[in-house]
């Protein structure tokens, strides 16, 4: 079905549409200026130490390391933006999904301008994050290594525990069993544990003048042994190539070292990048039009169908029950020329929309279609009638098929998403291969207003039975204070700072976004889906 223009279409010289683009450029404004700081790095005297050295930074290494004029789809680029007293620019970890020598390929570069390269707890989990989604899509993993190790005031949230820096080492070793190949390019410092990052490696290249790696650097062996020892005779490409074979290839330089890993990636097992099964066509509607339709307040509605205009090949959806459970859009297209099952909200989930959408992943899993999830939801719907009508356990029927579905799926918030209709949606718990918000969205348990009122309507109940009344000066003082936190913490740039979100895109950019995360779900491993139990 041709996904035609409504008459909730927002005409580009209207008021309304004039309105929400002057919100939307707003919202963007705000995360340029986070992306600005993020692709800056370290600051100008660290970018001068780093050039006097010889050394590229993790973003030129990437450049010259990537196919030219390929796509790279970051992952966590925002990641550690104003979380901690000091900057640390992209968590001083450059991570994504590229095309090395025609292979779809995981990334990773320390930016050592930014702290000498050192793990903040966020840059370990982003590096985790970067790791679990190359083991699901079957990709290996390049590590660009020149990193200081721990950052040390921090290291008790990221040593001891569970999923903290030991388990990168571990889904090296499990990801090179699997066959995905490991490589690694010691670029400048390796010390302490995170020498275990090349050595664990299937091949290994060292720069010479720059790269070392060693357990103990040469103050510690000092304060340990007595001994005195340079960081070069301690550690070395010299060492490490010709005498402990810590390293196989032996660099001149940083050009030179991303060549040798150019060369081990065209010879060793890799995904190439897959071609899409038809033709791409552009959508009939032009996408810069979706920051004047996406609506500036979240009680107004967005019109899905107008959303898919502009994301979908052609504007062409064969829509899945259009005229049962309408409050949730659901139908089959193609992006880039990749087939694409999409479920798109377009109002509160009832029982009737929460059960079309089951029966479609259904479909989709049966018939090996990823998934798109484009939220903008507020939850399921509340009151006494829903409740006997069972919609507890019809929308938990939506959230079992969304767990288990074992199909690329892609998440993207493009208005707001809130409490269990974020799960439901396939939020960050449920497991998505990628998630994104655009940068007007939002996300929350429950929306400000809402927890504002409730709290306010307790505050009420405990004076009320004191005999007191709540005045309006107390419940104001209840309600800012906790507007204004969900309104911080509901940002996407909050979101993206903490690793809760893969990226915070523009629409316009969403359609080449989906685009590579469809041809890299096109090369992943298939895997057998079985559903959990059906409340009937």
């Amino acid at each position: 079905m041709t996904v035609a223009a409504l008459s909730t279409y927002i005409d580009p010289r209207s008021e309304a549409f004039r309105r929400n683009l002057a919100d939307f450029d707003e919202r963007r404004r705000s995360v340029a200026e986070a992306r600005g700081a993020a692709l800056a790095g370290g600051d100008e005297r660290s970018h001068r130490r780093h050039a006097e050295r010889g050394k590229l930074t993790a973003r030129q290494r990437l450049a010259l390391l990537l196919d030219p004029g390929s796509a790279f789809l970051e992952v966590g680029q925002l990641a550690a933006h104003e979380v901690y007293e000091q900057p640390v620019p992209s968590a001083a970890l450059v991570t994504g999904i590229g095309v090395v020598a025609g292979r779809l390929v995981m990334v990773f570069a320390n930016d050592a301008t930014v702290k000498g390269g050192s793990y903040f707890p966020l840059g370990v989990q982003k590096q985790l994050r970067a790791q679990e989604i190359a083991r699901q899509n079957g990709l290996p993993c390049i590590y660009l290594v020149d990193s200081g190790g721990v950052y040390l005031p921090l290291q008790a949230e990221i040593f001891p525990g569970p999923n903290t820096l030991g388990t990168i080492f571990r889904n090296i070793a499990e990801m090179s069993a699997l066959g995905l190949t490991q490589i690694a390019a010691v670029m400048g410092s390796c010390t302490a544990g995170g020498a275990y990052i090349p050595t664990m490696c299937d091949e290994t290249v060292i720069v010479r003048g720059n790269g070392t790696v060693f357990l103990g650097g040469p103050q510690l062996v000092k304060a340990a042994t007595g001994e005195v020892v340079d960081a070069e005779t301690l550690g070395g490409a010299d060492l490490h190539t010709r005498v402990s074979a810590v390293a196989d290839h032996y660099a001149l330089d940083d050009e030179h070292a991303l060549a040798l890993v150019r060369e081990i990636v065209a010879r060793n097992p890799g995904p190439r990048l897959a071609e899409p099964p038809r033709e791409p066509s552009p959508p009939k509607y032009d996408p810069a039009e979706l920051a004047g339709i996406v609506s500036a307040g979240l009680r107004e509605p967005i019109p899905a169908r107008e959303i898919l205009a502009r994301l979908l090949d052609g504007s062409e959806l064969a829509e899945y029950r259009a005229r049962y459970g309408t409050t949730l859009v659901c139908g089959t297209g193609h992006i880039g020329g990749y087939p694409v099952g999409v479920l798109i909200n377009d109002g509160v989930l009832f029982s009737e929309s929460a059960l079309k959408a089951a029966n479609f992943i259904e479909l989709c899993v049966q018939r090996d279609i990823p998934l798109l999830f484009l939220h903008n939801i507020n939850g399921f719907m509340v009151g006494a009638q829903y409740e006997a009508e069972g919609i507890a356990k019809h929308g938990a029927k939506l959230v079992n098929a969304v767990a288990t579905a074992r199909v690329p799926k892609f998440s993207l918030v493009v208005g707001g998403s809130f409490g269990a209709g974020n799960f439901a949606m396939c939020g960050r718990p449920l497991g998505p291969t990628l998630m994104a918000m655009w940068p007007s969205a939002k996300s929350t348990v429950v929306g400000a207003e809402q927890t504002a009122t409730v709290m306010a309507l307790l505050r009420a109940e405990q004076l009320a039975k004191q005999g007191l009344e709540l005045s309006a000066e107390e419940e104001e003082s209840i309600r800012r204070p906790i507007i204004e936190a969900y309104d911080e913490q509901s940002r996407p740039v909050y979101f993206a700072a903490r690793l809760w979100v893969d990226a915070v895109i523009d629409p316009v950019d969403t359609r080449s976004w989906l685009t590579l995360a469809l041809a890299m779900a096109a090369t992943s491993p298939r895997q057998d889906t079985q559903f959990g139990v059906f409340r009937m």
